[in-house]
């Protein structure tokens, strides 16, 4: 099933999807393929982000002119497909994940789309890994979907990280609907998260009623 907001009728999101730009093959069939996945049992069929949001997030990054991205949080690799797509032929997207199954899809996706020397996976916690990046301004774009708790410590963690200007993309931040009535730990997490960062100082931001919510942050 091809994931689709829950803002949308199944209708609406036909349409979104039939008025914008469509996957090509290699999209397509990675898109399939994790579909297939969670068909069977395999992946959770709600890591997946809708196409829309991929195309959104690959016109995002060539717009802004990114040169150096970070994902925290990969799954089979479709967003950071999109992502690396929209980069300069030497621009650079660093992914952070910790399953090497999930990822290793993601690798023959982007080896088939002719990015994988675009793109650099980095294997285990990601909150580890983020921290022992250096602490100075690196990159343009970083794109969060990974532990809902952990969400205050990627955004905290990635603001010395940013250049100025740069942009962060955090992914699920209306969980469903349940920002109104929160019902788990990840509710309440993406709740207080997103009331802290209206009124941080240190970000622009919007929360954008795309998908399951997408919050973007810009570093003043």
């Amino acid at each position: 099933m091809t994931p689709r907001s829950f803002l949308l009728t199944p209708e609406l999101a036909d349409y979104v999807r039939a008025n914008s730009e469509q996957p090509d093959d290699v999209a397509a069939d990675l898109l399939a393929e994790t579909a297939a996945m969670a068909d069977r049992g395999e992946v959770p069929a709600t890591f997946q982000i809708a196409p829309e949001q991929g195309t959104f997030m690959q016109l995002l990054t060539r717009a802004l002119g990114v040169r150096r991205a970070v994902e925290i949080g990969t799954f089979t690799g479709y967003s950071a497909l999109c992502v690396a797509r929209g980069l300069p032929a030497d621009g650079s997207l660093l992914c952070l994940d910790a399953s090497e199954g999930w990822t290793a899809v993601a690798q023959r996706y982007w080896a088939r789309a002719g990015l994988a020397d675009r793109v650099v996976l980095r294997l285990g916690d990601a909150h580890e890994s983020l921290r022992a990046l250096p602490t100075e301004p690196t990159f343009d774009l970083a794109f969060v979907d990974a532990d809902k708790t952990g969400y205050a410590d990627y955004v905290e963690q990635l603001h010395p990280r940013m250049t100025d200007g740069g942009v962060v993309l955090l992914d699920n931040t209306l969980r469903n609907g349940r920002v109104l009535d929160p019902q788990t730990d990840d509710d309440r997490a993406l709740v207080e998260l997103n009331a802290a960062l209206a009124t941080d100082p240190r970000w622009e931001t919007v929360l954008l009623p795309l998908a399951d919510g997408l919050t973007m942050l810009r570093r003043r």
